[in-house]
């Protein structure tokens, strides 16, 4: 643990806070023989807490405050609008595939060092970005801006899974949610006030600057979390090997699709929304921002609904089956309005039905990555890559085909995200056939 780092505890089902040779134990209580006790745990637990959710949320914030930068840099750079657009999908292309490497190095080598090698990266690209002076470079330094920021998603979940385990997992999902989920609601607003002051250099300036700030508090306060004992040995193709042993676990591969199908419906929201709301519905680019962050509110309020109420009263499958379900209904409404059934509809029902759709998302996502990792106790930086990089690629298909009818329909929209909804379900109940699991609390497999 570096120096004035904070002290971690692991959490079981029973609120024990346990962590290999160290507890983390209440002032005044006293320690189990043979285990040093450590500093308190509130303040520890809430710094950690915002570190994961910055790491889940830094790559997420440079696709986001990159968006209105978007006209200008197609100025700027002299470049076609298709080209400049190739600088989203590369860095899309580069968080997915990114998580398959660094996800085994970390069950390998500590969730430290490739964590802290991967930051350094980031921030490097990023810089890189701001003094590109072609667009292929751009693209370029995209791609490996996306491949380093991988390790901060997939290294947060598998610290996550060290550090707890059972409901005490699916509630922190839940609380990281509410702090990842702030950075598509502000990320917009951040880039356009940063372009009222600069160009769009100035926008990576900006996520340089974030980039090094968090480094600086993951190598200080962010200490490892998986014990040498617990890592994986070899050369990279054994550590691959735990990827193989997972997805021969039907269970985790059902709740690992599920998850990628549940993605899915949402990125392809994220894809058409914009069109929908103001090219079919007539909505104004401040009605629409309004509508996507309440939609985003929605969601991290449920994340906070499933996470401090749901979770340890109701099984996990349970709650993840009921999001599921909403989600199809929500998507069944939007493509009986898409089709006309109910005659002429406005913005408002729409809204109302992507509005539920979202809110349902933050019980569904939480729990489609609590469930499969509570089955890779001693493979969480594999399963965590697996479960990002399927939920990107599955994500990054779907959402071309919300425009497949061109520009005059909202059904392609409704249609992927109903189909993604179903797949997502019947995943869910035909592969993880949660009435026979019991309860899903309690951690396996690998």
């Amino acid at each position: 643990m570096p120096e004035g780092g904070a002290s971690i505890s692991k959490t079981d089902d029973n609120g024990t806070s346990v962590t290999g040779a160290e507890v983390v134990s209440p002032p005044g209580a006293a320690a189990p023989p043979g285990v040093r006790t450590v500093g308190g745990p509130r303040g520890a637990g809430l710094l950690v807490t915002f570190i994961l959710g910055g790491l889940t949320a830094v790559t997420p914030l440079a696709m986001d405050m990159y968006l209105p930068a978007l006209p200008e840099v197609t100025r700027s750079l002299n470049a076609p609008a298709a080209t400049v657009q190739l600088t989203l999908t590369a860095c899309l292309a580069g968080m997915a595939l990114g998580q398959l490497v660094v996800g085994p190095m970390s069950d390998r080598w500590g969730r430290r060092r490739p964590l802290l090698v991967g930051l350094a990266i980031y921030v490097v690209a990023t810089a890189l970005c701001a003094f590109a002076p072609t667009v292929e470079l751009l693209v370029a330094c995209r791609l490996a801006q996306g491949l380093a920021g991988a390790a901060g998603i997939v290294i947060a979940r598998a610290v996550a899974r060290d550090l707890y385990d059972g409901v005490a997992l699916a509630r922190f999902f839940s609380t990281l949610m509410l702090i990842s989920g702030m950075a598509p609601i502000l990320a917009p607003l951040i880039g356009g006030q940063v372009l009222r002051f600069t160009d769009w250099r100035g926008v990576f300036v900006v996520l340089t600057v974030l980039g090094v700030l968090l480094t600086a508090l993951v190598w200080t306060k962010l200490p490892e979390t998986l014990a040498p004992a617990d890592r994986h040995g070899g050369n990279f193709g054994e550590a691959l090997a735990p990827m193989r042993r997972l997805l021969a676990d039907r269970v985790f591969t059902g709740y690992m699709l599920a998850g990628g199908f549940a993605f899915a419906s949402l990125f392809s929201y994220v894809a058409a929304s914009p069109f929908v709301m103001q090219e079919i519905y007539g909505a104004s680019p401040q009605t629409f921002s309004l509508l996507f962050g309440l939609n985003s509110i929605g969601l991290m309020i449920m994340g906070q609904v499933n996470g401090k109420i749901l979770v340890g009263r109701v099984r996990l499958d349970k709650a993840l089956g009921a999001g599921l379900a909403v989600v199809v209904a929500a998507a069944t409404a939007l493509l009986l309005m898409s089709l006309g059934v109910f005659g002429e509809t406005g913005l408002v029902p729409v809204a109302g039905a992507l509005f539920v759709l979202m809110s349902a998302m933050g019980v569904v996502m939480p729990n489609t990555q609590t469930l499969p990792l509570m089955r890779a106790r001693h493979a969480a930086g594999s399963a965590s890559a697996l479960l990002g990089t399927t939920s990107f690629l599955i994500g990054a298909i779907a959402s071309p085909l919300v425009g497949i009818a061109g520009e005059d329909t909202a059904v392609p929209m409704a249609v992927v995200q109903l189909a993604s909804a179903l797949v997502a379900t019947a995943c869910f109940l035909g592969m993880c056939r949660p009435w026979k699991n019991g309860t899903s609390t309690k951690g396996g497999g690998v």
